[in-house]
């Protein structure tokens, strides 16, 4: 029996030993799983917050074949990291980025880095074993990696959002550190450093003076321009800001402007984007930019040369900057023409939005651009979330353009209004209708409940009385409904919601008169009417709208002085329409320019149009008075006074 016994064991311990380590049927401890971290209204996969659970072992899974394997003691070729790079570049979601990392036979760390560089910049969710077994391996090789393996994998860890208190982050932070004290980070390396410290800390990283010092003592003028974005790209990240400053910031910042500057006419794609996004950034953190202006102006003429190859990010920075900075370049224009009609359906929402608002802000109308938004906007707009759908229809409005689809356009625009009404924010919902106004597309399903109190209310920021534009924006609303669409029969806007001159909007409805434009004119209607009582200036009307100057003609056609108020049989209006009232470097009206003509000839007015590309040709003061003449009275003789 004993014999029998001990040969059943003997089998049994057998058998166990050719059990694999650990059955697939089995769950892990509560412990051992894997933990997510939150980005905003989206999650991040990440190795797991615990740290006991990868402060050692194996990194391979399933048994002892890990899911990539590093290969730390022989660099692969040049051309084999470049080739996977290309690789990386192609792959357009986490999946692709997984399967290439599956079949890759063994990674250089900078390889590695890279790959958790494309998840970041993927901005999916990412949970898999062999993120988890990448970021293991980098834990345990964490000092045989080379410096730019190194900060390159940290930097990618903080790009994903990993737990700062995880064994992975927190192993490879503290390598970073040590090599920092060592010296022998280089200015890209220091820079990559700091970002990512900046990322996982705060501001107040006791490490970060430390980087600002290598980096302020290296020598900038031998900087490459790799080097000098990625400096850039650490003080964009807050390197100097409040808990961070650093000695002598305004100085580096000048001297790399400076440098900067020497550099651009030879930077590439990714170096002219990165650079525009992160002064843009500085500015907007109120770092000192003096000599930033020369730069920008030199950075948007060589993007004009890479405008094709940008990826959809770069793209984005590029109208990033070019609206915070409002310089609209000519050429610049052209090669955005050429090249955004053929992304417009791929790029990201914000990417073609951007373009659309680079558009609204300088007053440029691009039909190639605008036909691309408008085309796009009915087969994606449902993917955009209710700002993205504003944004991309009020510069429409604003430069008076109904691409070629409009009918396809608004159609949408209403399906959207239509499902998603209360989505979207009070203000930024009267733009987008009020914008629809100015290219005659009257929302009248939804102005019952504009108008409505509660809405209403809603409009007025805590705290604070509605400011002047919003009211401007009801009143004109109101009026284009009221004049245009006779059948309305909706609820009125109350009377303690309209305004009583559009004058106050600061242009945005309404443009006063250029001055010398009109003092040229008024020479000519003295010389013409014999007088200057015969006309009046600058007059208010009882519908919110001021002439540029009135003249008033009785039943048989003779002027009447400007004071006289009876027998007023037509009333003419001459609309000095300087270069504002127009979209730049174009003979279109801007679209509340061209609502406000249109609304003073519903209310009775003659409006006659005295552009400036017209009046600038006349050479001398008997021109003026026989245009004005021609303009005011086409079918009667002039007397000469």
């Amino acid at each position: 029996m004993a014999l029998r016994a001990a040969q059943r064991l003997q089998l049994l311990g057998r058998a166990a030993r050719r059990l694999p380590p650990r059955l697939g049927n089995i769950a892990p401890p509560p412990e051992d799983r894997p933990a997510h971290l939150g980005l905003g209204g989206r999650r991040l996969s990440t190795v797991t917050r615990y740290t006991h659970l990868l402060a050692g072992g194996s990194a391979g899974l399933h048994g002892d074949s890990p899911a990539v394997r590093l290969q730390l003691t022989r660099r692969p070729p040049e051309e084999e990291e470049q080739a996977w790079g290309r690789g990386l570049a192609e792959c357009s979601s986490s999946r692709q980025v997984l399967r290439l990392l599956r079949r890759a036979p063994g990674l250089s760390d900078r390889m590695a880095a890279a790959a958790l560089h494309r998840l970041a910049d993927l901005e999916v969710d990412v949970e898999t074993d062999v993120l988890r077994s990448l970021c293991l391996q980098l834990q345990q090789d964490a000092d045989r990696l080379t410096d730019g393996g190194l900060v390159s994998a940290l930097l990618a860890c903080a790009r994903l959002r990993l737990d700062p208190r995880g064994t992975p982050v927190a192993r490879l932070a503290a390598e970073g550190r040590a090599r920092l004290g060592h010296g022998t980070l280089n200015v890209e390396q220091l820079c990559s450093l700091g970002r990512a410290l900046l990322a996982l800390e705060g501001p107040a990283c006791p490490a970060l003076p430390q980087v600002m010092e290598h980096v302020q003592s290296s020598e900038l003028a031998a900087c490459s321009p790799e080097e000098l974005l990625a400096v850039y790209q650490l003080l964009q990240g807050g390197a100097m800001s409040e808990g961070g400053a650093t000695a002598g910031g305004g100085a580096l910042l000048h001297a790399m402007h400076g440098h900067a500057l020497t550099l651009a006419p030879g930077m590439d794609g990714v170096t002219v984007s990165g650079l525009l996004g992160a002064l843009a950034a500085l500015e907007q953190q109120n770092q000192n930019q003096s000599g930033s202006l020369p730069l920008v102006l030199a950075l948007c003429r060589q993007a004009v040369r890479h405008v094709d190859r940008f990826t959809d990010r770069q793209l984005a920075a590029v109208l990033g900057a070019l609206l915070h900075f409002g310089h609209s370049d000519g050429h610049l224009l052209a090669a955005l023409e050429r090249h955004f009609p053929r992304v417009a359906f791929t790029a990201r929402p914000e990417t073609v939005t951007c373009a659309a608002q680079y558009l609204c802000q300088r007053g440029i109308l691009s039909r190639p651009i605008l036909d691309a938004v408008a085309e796009s906007f009915v087969y994606r707009a449902d993917d955009y979330d209710t700002g993205q759908v504003a944004r991309q229809i009020v510069p429409l409005g604003k430069l008076g353009y109904l691409p070629p689809n409009a009918g396809q356009l608004f159609g949408k625009v209403e399906s959207i209004l239509h499902t998603r009404f209360s989505q979207f924010q009070p203000r930024t919902l009267l733009q987008l209708l009020h914008a629809c106004t100015l290219v005659e597309r009257f929302p009248v399903n939804f102005l019952s409940k504009v108008f409505k109190n509660s809405f209403l209310q809603q409009l007025q920021e805590e705290g604070a009385q509605m400011d002047g534009l919003v009211l401007a924006q009801l009143t004109q609303l109101y009026m284009a409904v009221k004049l245009e669409c006779p059948f309305y029969r909706a609820p009125t806007l109350p009377r303690e919601y309209r305004v009583n001159s559009f004058l106050g909007t600061g242009g945005a409805l309404e443009t006063p008169a250029e001055r010398q434009l009109y003092l040229h004119v008024r020479a000519g209607l003295i010389k013409l009417l014999g007088a200057r009582k015969y006309f009046a200036a600058r007059v208010p009307t009882p519908y919110c709208y001021t002439l540029d100057v009135e003249i008033k003609l009785d039943k048989e056609g003779y002027v009447l002085p400007a004071g006289h108020r009876d027998y007023v049989h037509k009333r003419v209006v001459l609309c000095l329409d300087d270069y504002r009232r127009f979209t730049q470097g174009s003979r279109q009206l801007l679209g509340s320019e061209a609502t406000k003509q249109r609304h003073l000839r519903l209310l009775g007015y003659h409006v006659v149009q005295i552009p400036f590309y017209e009046f600038e040709k006349l050479e001398s003061k008997a021109a003026v008075v026989a245009y004005l003449h021609n303009k005011i009275f086409p079918h009667s003789f002039r007397l000469s006074w």
